[in-house]
């Protein structure tokens, strides 16, 4: 799920998140109260990784525009590796990754309207 909200200001919403999902918000611009009514506003250029409930609840209380981006999907369940700008799910992959993009084989470095600015 990736929705992209403005909210105007005095204006409030409850987006529905399915039970067990990953979810976070990327304050775009403005400033709004997530989660619940009382909590302290966040700005935007601030991401804030939501916890296990219902759903996102928003209150836009500022006399500008709110824009946010929600993503939330299925965890997974899946191993992680890391190293630089690769992302796999073990080390052999990051390694055979590693050599295709040092060896030109990851597929779009040859495209003929692609490329590398």
């Amino acid at each position: 799920m990736y929705m992209d909200f403005t909210m105007q200001p005095g204006s409030q919403l409850h987006q529905p998140i399915p039970e067990g999902w990953n979810s976070f918000v990327y304050i775009i611009e403005g400033e709004g109260v997530f989660g619940k009514e009382g909590a302290a506003p966040a700005s935007a250029h601030h991401c804030l990784v939501l916890g296990a409930g219902d759903g996102l609840s928003v209150w836009n209380r500022s006399g500008a525009p709110l824009r946010f981006a929600l993503a939330a999907g299925q965890p997974l369940n899946e191993p992680v590796v890391q190293q630089g700008p690769f992302v796999m799910n073990s080390r052999a992959q990051i390694q055979q990754a590693m050599e295709d993009y040092y060896y030109g084989r990851n597929g779009f470095e040859k495209a003929s309207q692609w490329s590398s600015a």
